[in-house]
């Protein structure tokens, strides 16, 4: 029996929170990541390096250069990204992550994770479900995966 609702959670009940919670954080991130094209802008930053304009817009069919432009600079106003134009020419502009930026790295692979577990006939040519340390093996990144098991008997339970 535990003592405490902070001390183990069960799927299908409500997460119970430690701190005072006066905004909703989730709201609050959304409100910046979860603008259309967001995601899938950092996720060529990051997953892809993906620094400069013309790059962005092969990169995420639909997106138009006038939507990238105006998330680009609400990415760099929230300091997640930062611009750094050429030495040579003022039109050299490049992007770049900041820490603020790489902290959205777990939050990809949330997404990563669940669409690889979830939706795997849309995401992988065999259609085969994976974990993501099947796809990505890095051991730096290991630390920002969401372990999503396939199969529910690999659920840690207290």
């Amino acid at each position: 029996m535990s003592s405490s609702p902070f001390e183990y959670w069960t799927k299908g009940t409500p997460i119970a929170t430690e701190a005072p919670i006066e905004g909703c954080p989730i709201e609050a991130s959304l409100g910046v990541l979860g603008r259309k094209w967001t995601m899938l802008i950092l996720r060529e930053m990051s997953m892809r390096n993906v620094q400069r304009f013309s790059d962005f817009l092969r990169g995420i069919p639909g997106l138009t250069p006038r939507m990238l432009s105006a998330r680009l600079k609400e990415l760099e106003g929230e300091g997640i990204i930062q611009k750094t134009e050429g030495r040579d020419s003022p039109t050299a502009v490049r992007w770049s992550l900041t820490e603020k930026g790489w902290d959205a790295l777990p939050i990809l692979m949330s997404f990563f994770a669940f669409g690889s577990k979830w939706y795997a006939g849309a995401v992988f040519a065999d259609g085969r479900p994976r974990e993501i340390r099947e796809v990505f093996r890095q051991k730096n990144l290991e630390k920002s995966y969401v372990n999503l098991p396939l199969d529910s008997r690999q659920i840690e339970r207290p």
